[in-house]
């Protein structure tokens, strides 16, 4: 019972109707015409004209499916109304000639199947209350409606019968109706390959996006905590003593912060679809244009940080490609933080272009060592190495790579960058 009169085939059966609705403006198109072809007969009082009316407009419904708002209602009505699983349809409109003959068969089949259903639902109950009423009411059987079986000089002791059984009959058909309907809307509905692809593509995307997001956000931040932390440890240990370093680092904290709430800023400004970051917000930080600064702010938290650059024939970092420029310096940025807060002592950084101008064959190399501190003075680890995975991600998106571990006796990371091809 549950099965012809529960919540799901209630739903079913009014997912029907509503194809019996939307066939309408194509019966009474159809039906005017096949009227005038009769010779000017009234199509709607000759049942073998309107279901040739019926008939002619179902090549109409075809033919309008091939539009692209077609799928994406369908689908909708489909998941609101079928009980179908989301997954196993598409989403959007139909992007290949195969999936628009597949979406127009259903739409044939959904609108054809509901003006059925629409049309017993519309018959069938007041007849079936006529015959079950026939024995009790005696003046149902003085006028004659029906024919045969369903008129109402039928048997009166047969017609309630009768009546019950065309409502059993009418769920049943609106039931199975939607039981096959349900089931075919994966097979006309469900996605293609291309609907697969351009799905996987979208979703590749969006992780794109948000993981050079994360990156961004891990480097900036991640890196402004770590040297803010060092600097204020560092002041409050010579508070005293040192009044001079205490103010250079109080004045490298403000620098600091001032400019990572410039970079996040940025930053979220991509998170908001179409809200662009504030026109005042920080650019990306690059290495030509703030390595110096990086450096600065490392040094004032107490770590010795020595700098060795060879920017080759171009003479300064200037002539860097733009988004290796930007890239280099978040990797380099990394590093540092790496050395803060798991380094013990000195850092060295080697910064050279390698190759030659002429032929075009250059790459950016970065190297960066520091002795690592002993295991009980390490800075518990609270990323996962998202900040090393992230600088390898940095690096492969410009075709190079990153190494870091230990080496000869120190922790290195060693990155590079291809310069070929670049945008100046």
């Amino acid at each position: 019972m549950n099965r012809l009169l529960g919540a799901r085939a209630r739903l079913r059966w009014v997912h029907l109707v509503l194809g019996g609705a939307l066939l309408m403006p194509y019966f009474l198109l159809t039906q005017v015409g096949v009227g005038i072809a009769a010779g000017g007969a009234n199509a709607l009082a000759s049942l073998p004209l309107t279901l040739a009316a019926y008939a002619a407009a179902l090549p109409l419904v075809a033919v309008t499916a091939v539009f692209g708002l077609v799928r994406p209602l369908s689908v909708a009505a489909v998941r609101a109304m079928c009980g179908v699983p989301g997954e196993r349809l598409a989403d959007g409109p139909a992007r290949s000639w195969a999936a628009r003959g597949r979406t127009s068969a259903w739409w044939t089949l959904h609108l054809g199947v509901g003006a059925v259903i629409s049309g017993l639902s519309l018959a069938v109950p007041p007849m079936a209350v006529v015959l079950i009423a026939l024995p009790f009411v005696p003046g149902l059987r003085e006028p004659e409606l029906g024919l045969g079986w369903f008129s109402t000089r039928a048997d009166p002791y047969l017609a309630p019968l009768l009546g019950a059984g065309l409502l059993a009959g009418l769920a049943l058909c609106a039931a199975g109706a939607g039981a096959l309907l349900a089931r075919l809307a994966p097979v006309l509905l469900g996605p293609t390959a291309a609907d697969r692809l351009a799905a996987a593509e979208e979703r590749a995307a969006d992780l794109a996006v948000r993981n050079r997001l994360a990156r961004e956000l891990h480097d900036a931040v991640g890196h402004a905590l770590s040297a803010v932390t060092l600097q204020a440890v560092a002041a409050r240990r010579v508070l005293d003593s040192d009044p001079a370093f205490v103010r250079e680092a109080l004045a490298a904290i403000e620098d600091t912060t001032r400019r990572t709430v410039g970079e996040l800023d940025a930053v979220l400004g991509l998170l908001r679809d179409g809200d662009p970051a504030r026109p005042d917000a920080a650019p990306a930080p690059t290495l030509a244009a703030d390595l110096d600064g990086l450096l600065a702010r490392t040094r004032a938290g107490g770590t010795p940080v020595t700098a060795h650059q060879d920017p080759g024939p171009a003479g300064d970092w200037e002539g860097l490609p733009a988004i290796a420029s930007r890239e280099a310096y978040r990797i380099v940025q990394e590093g540092l933080s790496n050395a803060l807060r798991h380094g013990a002592g000195p850092v060295e950084l080697r910064i050279r272009v390698r190759g030659r101008e002429e032929t075009g064959h250059r790459e950016l190399e970065i190297t960066m060592t520091n002795p690592p501190a002993a295991p009980e003075d390490r800075e518990p680890r609270t990323t996962g190495g998202r900040g090393l995975r992230g600088a390898a991600e940095r690096a492969a998106l410009l075709g190079g790579g990153v190494e870091a571990g230990p080496h000869e006796g120190r922790w290195r990371l060693r990155a590079v960058l291809p310069l070929t091809g670049g945008d100046r």
